[in-house]
């Protein structure tokens, strides 16, 4: 069982998965405070737990597919030669079957909220396996096309609450989109050694470079004023937007210090800052939000 346990952590990629359903739930949360003809229709806890475990099983079949396609590419890099398929611990077959399994069921749950929430998972989990995973051997777009199902989460959670994509939903949806950027490229940075067994080519200018480290921090940059818009459109208030400068600034100092250093150590603060930074800003407008 414990082994059972270690394996299926790592077909479904636990923690992705865990910060995938955090996003979503949070921006549930979000729109179910805003009004609709006039109501706010209040949190559905039924509903914000039905969005969890769709949203659990959807992300966890994207990933099956993606592990599925790329287990022969696993077998190559350190950090994925012990996943269950490269590992020999479950066949092509049964990961398939897995996939396909929680794909429908979580499919299934997030149409009962909304016929939009559905479409729209169904739409992350094609981009993300089968037009991301792919192009992760071609060409550093695969970056581009990865952050649109990475960033459809907190779209996917305002919607299952809300019920339309409206000027909100797309705010949500653009400042997690960018802040992919500098997470997706510092985690290649820092992993490219590994990513070049594979083939991948994930850097803005597929290596190590002081342009690749310049693009990164200027994403970084970019990320401040996306970051103010929910205060610049009246759905934020001074909290999130106080926060959101402050993280913002942080996160570019620290992509700076990589620009200007070049070494691994700098890569790593920036890649475990991302891991922060989204969390924090989320949270912090939840409550700017709801305490309007």
């Amino acid at each position: 069982m414990k082994q059972f346990l270690k394996d299926f952590s790592k077909l479904i990629k636990f923690r992705l998965t865990f910060l995938v359903v955090f996003s979503a739930s949070v921006t549930f949360l979000i729109g179910s405070q805003v009004p609709i003809n006039g109501v706010v229709p209040g949190i559905d806890w039924t509903n914000w737990i039905i969005l969890i475990v769709g949203g659990f099983l959807v992300t966890s079949a994207a990933n099956c597919f993606n592990e599925v396609i790329e287990v022969d590419l696993d077998k190559l890099m350190t950090r994925t030669k012990d996943r269950p398929m490269p590992a020999g611990h479950m066949t092509t077959g049964q990961g398939l079957v897995s996939g396909l399994v929680m794909g429908m069921l979580g499919t299934w749950l997030l149409g009962k909220l909304n016929i939009e929430t559905g479409l729209l998972s169904v739409f992350s989990i094609f981009l993300y396996a089968f037009a991301y995973t792919p192009l992760k051997r071609k060409s550093p777009i695969a970056v581009f096309v990865g952050a649109i199902p990475g960033a459809l989460p907190p779209l996917i959670g305002y919607v299952a609450a809300h019920g339309k994509i409206d000027q909100i939903a797309v705010i949500l949806f653009l400042v997690q989109f960018v802040w992919q950027f500098p997470h997706f490229w510092s985690i290649a940075w820092v992993l490219d050694d590994d990513y070049k067994k594979a083939g991948f080519r994930l850097l803005p200018t597929t290596k190590r470079d002081k342009a690749s480290a310049l693009i990164t921090f200027l994403s970084t940059l970019i990320l401040i004023p996306v970051s103010l818009l929910p205060t610049f459109y009246g759905f934020g208030g001074y909290y999130i937007a106080g926060v959101s400068i402050l993280a913002g600034l942080v996160f570019a100092w620290l992509a700076f210090k990589m620009w200007m250093n070049m070494d691994l150590a700098s890569a790593r603060k920036v890649m475990f800052c991302s891991f922060f930074y989204l969390p924090l800003v989320q949270l912090v407008l939840l409550f700017d939000f709801i305490s309007k």
